[in-house]
């Protein structure tokens, strides 16, 4: 009797550069930048190695809404100072690393080409050190910020059911899609008054896409209004710090674990 040989299934190769999760929106105001922060927690919590990465030199603020004091950020990378690694600020209230960006600096659009396309290879080399790394882009659909998504790893977009949230990140989706057509697009809908609110505002998202792009976008999660949200940003103190258990933060969680879950 021939014994067929029993292949057991192998792990999935690592592309440099796929554990990196982008975090992008096409408007400010949606609540980019507090996911980032929150989902760098929750996935810290779970016990991944996560950095998070501030990539909106312009108006950085993962530092502020953290309270954090930060003795180097891109700025001294832009300028040729230092480099990526070097940067890195441990944040142990949270458990996970950050290099920051620095408001006020000048945009992202203001860097020659050869200055983002270093960043973004830096990043991708650096991502090799951690499990997970959250790169909180700049608001807006210019080519500087959408040339740090790395199409490797995945890309959520952050939306409202504010109209113009909704036709900027369908923009962003377009756009992105078009650069890079293998870019792994997710959407977050943030600031929903319930979950009914936020299934149909990705709903239209989702038509839309489906209409013109010819693509669905899946969704990765929906975040609830939470009035702890803002009273921890005030406060400049993580929301998983201040209120674990809150609402918001167990809509985070849940998009950690869509994340998590979707890694094999």
């Amino acid at each position: 009797m021939n014994v067929v040989p029993i292949h057991e299934p192998q792990p999935r190769a690592r592309v440099p550069g796929d554990n990196i999760v982008t975090i992008a929106s096409g408007k400010g105001g949606v609540g980019k930048t507090w996911l980032a922060t929150s989902l760098s927690h929750a996935l810290a919590r779970a016990g991944k190695r996560c950095l998070l990465f501030d990539g909106d030199l312009g108006l950085a603020n993962v530092d502020v809404q953290l309270g954090l004091r930060v003795e180097r950020d891109l700025t001294a990378v832009v300028s040729g100072r230092r480099q990526l690694g070097r940067i890195i600020t441990t944040y142990g209230a949270g458990g996970f690393d950050i290099i920051a960006g620095r408001s006020g600096s000048g945009g992202l659009n203001s860097l020659i080409p050869s200055i983002l396309s270093m960043l973004r290879s830096d990043l991708i080399a650096l991502s090799s050190d951690y499990d997970v790394v959250i790169a909180d882009l700049g608001a807006g659909i210019a080519p500087a910020v959408r040339e740090l998504v790395i199409n490797c790893g995945a890309c959520i977009v952050v939306a409202t059911a504010d109209p113009t949230s909704l036709t900027d990140a369908y923009a962003f989706i377009k756009l992105t899609a078009l650069d890079r057509p293998e870019t792994n697009i997710r959407v977050v809908i943030n600031l929903a008054k319930d979950l009914a609110e936020g299934e149909a505002t990705y709903a239209t998202l989702h038509q839309a896409c489906e209409n013109f792009l010819k693509f669905s976008p899946p969704l990765a999660g929906i975040i609830r209004q939470d009035q702890h949200v803002t009273d921890s940003i005030r406060h400049q103190v993580a929301t998983y710090t201040r209120y674990p258990n809150c609402t918001a933060m167990a809509d985070v969680e849940a998009i950690a674990t869509h994340l998590r879950s979707s890694e094999t």
